[in-house]
């Protein structure tokens, strides 16, 4: 039941070209355009690419597992799509886990896309194979969170009340949440409650893992624990209709 779920989401999710827009678009727009980021903003010492890129991809975990997920699960609740399915043998740790395999799935080729065109523009990862799997164990951590906030929202709140925080969320996020700037260059003590976000423990996680060093195990655990969090709540307060 759980694959058959995950394969109708994932049909779902190709066939919706805004979604993709979110999910594939405009992550490719901050890469291409991140040789030129230290005219906008100060990224701190390296090559701006190099500090751009995991972040770009820490953007679209953030756009598919939550803002993407959260829009489109809210709307299916408002349609009825999903009281039908409560009606049907599948579980709501089911519908949950459906819609968060396919997630992974459209992830799978959102990273694959965005690392090979930063490798054409300049991007030069370190760390080999260990920086590869630590990347992958992140972005499952972070898939995880994201995803579960998204569900917690969408599962919750009227359609219209989940488009509106999803799309701030993901505003508010681009914007100041530690995923495209690294968290030193924040003024202040304002670092300090920026690595406790996922957005911040994901971004940094993955530039100290393509810098060719282990993540901290703060970065870890902060999405662990967003994850676990938020996924406990999401099962427990999930509404079909």
């Amino acid at each position: 039941m759980v694959r058959s779920q995950a394969l109708m989401e994932l049909r779902l999710l190709s066939r919706n070209g805004e979604q993709l827009l979110l999910t594939l678009v405009i992550p490719l727009l901050l890469l291409v355009m991140g040789t030129r980021a230290d005219t906008v903003v100060d990224l701190g010492p390296g090559r701006p690419i190099d500090i751009l890129t995991p972040g770009v991809l820490a953007l679209a975990v953030l756009s598919t597992s939550f803002t993407s997920l959260a829009i489109a699960t809210g709307f299916e609740r408002r349609y009825n799509v999903l009281k039908r399915l409560g009606a049907s043998p599948l579980p709501r740790w089911g519908l949950l886990t459906g819609k968060v395999g396919a997630v992974l799935v459209v992830e799978s080729v959102q990273l694959l896309v965005l690392t090979s065109v930063a490798q054409l523009v300049g991007w030069e990862p370190h760390g080999g194979l260990a920086a590869a799997a630590w990347a992958a164990l992140l972005v499952a951590l972070g898939t995880a969170a994201f995803g579960a906030l998204g569900l917690l929202i969408a599962g919750t709140m009227r359609a219209e009340a989940t488009l509106a925080i999803a799309n701030l969320v993901y505003v508010v996020l681009l914007v100041g949440g530690g995923l495209l700037v690294p968290l030193t260059r924040y003024p202040g003590s304002s670092h300090r409650f920026l690595e406790l976000l996922p957005s911040g423990a994901l971004g940094e996680g993955l530039r100290a893992t393509f810098a060719g060093h282990a993540p901290e195990t703060h970065s870890l655990a902060v999405l662990a624990l967003w994850a676990v969090v938020a996924g406990v709540l999401a099962n427990r307060t999930f509404r079909w209709e």
